[in-house]
């Protein structure tokens, strides 16, 4: 086909160009996107220019045998960050993102200032005690924290976070949270959209 053939079909099938690029394909690649950054959670890790893993999450090596610690990094029950990923589009673009109001720190990562309540020393203990695996004994004249539960919860990361939580004498703490990236510029996803873009047209231009 000479260029000038090529650029009277193109001018022919403009409007139809126009109607994918313009209403189609944001919905596509949105969907792609919400696709691509979902598998992200299932892969633990970030995918962008391979996978990128992200740090582990202390409960997954505190050995502990109950559901919450064995689902995967940033994966929980009711999965709300993993779910909360979603899309809109609108003419020649989308927008994806996650609006919940912890999904920035977990996604670049950062530090985080808690007050520590009466309430949440209590969340902590009750936390603790689930994660040691231990039962709490009434009466028995022994004070929360004690050398009686040393040794494993040193063995247990988790179990040693929430105790130090419990115990701790300070009024505010300063938690810092890695970055697990699962939103952001993809090389694969890039590459995806693309070659989605690349089939639509063809299939216009051939029809």
């Amino acid at each position: 086909m000479y260029i000038k053939d090529f650029a009277k079909l193109i001018e022919q099938k403009r409007k139809e160009l126009d109607k994918m690029m313009r209403r189609k394909m944001p919905v596509i690649a949105g969907r792609m996107a919400k696709d691509h950054f979902q598998e992200n959670f299932r892969q633990g890790g970030f995918v962008n220019g391979g996978l990128n893993p992200w740090p582990q999450a202390k409960r997954l090596s505190s050995g502990g045998t109950d559901a919450a610690s064995n689902y995967g990094t940033l994966l929980s029950s009711r999965n709300h960050l993993f779910s909360s990923i979603k899309y809109i589009p609108s003419d020649y673009r989308v927008k994806v993102s996650n609006e919940l109001v912890y999904a920035p720190i977990h996604n670049w990562g950062g530090t985080v200032s808690v007050t520590v309540t009466d309430r949440m020393r209590r969340f902590a203990w009750a936390k603790f005690y689930k994660a040691s695996g231990h039962k709490r004994k009434a009466n028995t004249g022994q004070k929360k924290g004690t050398k009686r539960h040393g040794k494993q919860t040193k063995d247990n990361p988790q179990a040693s976070f929430w105790k130090g939580l419990a115990l701790t004498k300070k009024k505010k703490l300063n938690i810092h949270i890695p970055q697990r990236q699962f939103l952001g510029e993809s090389k694969e996803l890039t590459d995806k959209i693309n070659e989605r873009i690349e089939k639509e047209i063809r299939t216009i231009l051939n029809s």
